[in-house]
């Protein structure tokens, strides 16, 4: 049987933790922050765990976990 492959797009905005969990960068934080809030832009940094009904698609993108 042929290797799966991975979704690029996928791998590029996703990474698995050690537990499994799927984790992803806050939407909104890249450019144009001149009419958002200090508060938005302060949680907006880092990353977060995605929700377990986007977790199940998104593992399906990474089969090897990249």
């Amino acid at each position: 049987m042929t290797k799966m492959k991975t979704k690029r797009a996928a791998a590029k905005r996703f990474s698995l933790t050690g537990t499994g969990k799927v984790r992803r960068s806050h939407a909104f934080h890249r450019h144009n922050f001149s009419h958002l809030s200090r508060k938005t832009k302060r949680r907006t940094r880092g990353t977060t765990i995605a929700s377990a009904a986007d977790a199940k698609l998104i593992k399906r993108m990474l089969p090897y976990g990249a």
